[in-house]
């Protein structure tokens, strides 16, 4: 019963050896149960402090407890620990990972939401006094017909044309329906990079070479990664990680989807402010005095449309951005 339970399980005796350990639990602290039984928790790797200091306070006083963002070999856990008969200590370990996703696509749900409200906005703002300037042009036009002066009236419509096909575009990510070799779209990003910093950082590439194309839009992928390694550089980083993953029953982006490519771009710089980390994939939201804020964004939004997930993790030195592609999922054209 236990080992058919999503929950991760472990029953300590009074001197902290493992006496009970389900399937889950070997997966939560990255060991065997046969391997762990009848030695000490301290002896696994990886056993936080205040973990140590909760079984010893549930022994104690015989109280519930409930540890949250338990950070252990496996992951990150919610951990509820009681007292039981003859000094035993139950721990329950609940995987963190399924809620901190879901709470992600509900972000990535209000953000592509506030990047239309602003295109909505910037349409209705613009579009008005961008229709005067055109119509005072076509008039010019019309009058002055092939003289220098009404040749540069009719190239004011037409920037003004285009302008008014950008705010329609502004936000939404029009895809072209392939399919894409991730490693292919990483190198193009990064040559692309490399010209521009005069290859004065270090690029570390840490590929899965069975991942297969999947479907999606190279030219939009490869702007998500371009400006992944270009906040990078911009931070600061002297090297920047880029490695791929084949994820297998992860928690799925898409109903019905059973695997998942990841691309994780990692850099030594100097990190986001602690401040901008829940509003970085807002609009407009930006920690460099000359940026834009419309980057991760837009590339939140490619992500979006592909099904897919853009992520941020606060490291030691540096930050990690992930993306997340579903592998048989067709793209929103």
């Amino acid at each position: 019963m236990l080992d058919s339970l999503d929950t991760a399980v472990l029953e300590l005796d009074d001197e902290d050896r493992i006496c009970v350990m389900n399937g889950a639990a070997e997966q939560c602290f990255a060991t065997g149960r046969d391997r762990a039984r009848g030695h000490q928790l301290g002896s696994l790797s990886g056993i936080p402090e205040d973990l140590r200091m909760a079984i010893s306070a549930t022994r104690q006083d015989q109280l519930r407890r409930h540890l949250r963002e338990c950070r252990l070999a496996g992951g990150l856990y919610d951990c509820k620990l009681q007292s039981l008969p003859g000094g035993h200590v139950l721990l329950e370990l609940y995987d963190m990972q399924w809620e901190q996703q879901r709470q992600q696509l509900a972000q990535r749900e209000v953000q592509t939401g506030m990047l239309d409200l602003l295109r909505r906005q910037l349409g209705h703002e613009l579009r008005n006094p961008l229709g005067g300037i055109r119509g005072a042009a076509q008039m010019l036009a019309a009058e002055l017909g092939d003289e220098e002066l009404g040749t540069l009236a009719r190239l004011i419509m037409r920037e003004v044309d285009r302008i008014d096909e950008l705010l329609q575009r502004f936000g939404q990510a029009r895809l072209q329906a392939s399919q894409a070799d991730i490693h292919q779209v990483i190198d193009e990003a990064v040559q692309l990079l490399q010209a521009e910093s005069g290859g004065s950082v270090a690029i570390r590439q840490d590929f899965d070479p069975s991942i297969p194309a999947l479907p999606g839009d190279a030219s939009a992928l490869r702007q998500v990664v371009l400006n992944l390694v270009r906040n990078a550089l911009q931070a600061g980083a002297q090297t920047i990680v880029l490695r791929t993953r084949i994820e297998l029953g992860a928690l799925l982006l898409q109903p019905g989807q059973t695997t998942q490519v990841r691309l994780d771009v990692e850099d030594d710089g100097a990190g986001v402010p602690e401040e901008l980390r829940p509003l970085l994939f807002l609009p407009l939201v930006t920690g460099r005095r000359d940026g834009t804020g419309l980057g991760l964004a837009l590339s939140q939004q490619i992500a979006a449309a592909h099904g897919g997930l853009l992520s941020f993790e606060a490291r030691q030195h540096g930050s990690r951005f992930s993306l997340r592609l579903p592998l048989n999922r067709p793209i929103e054209e």
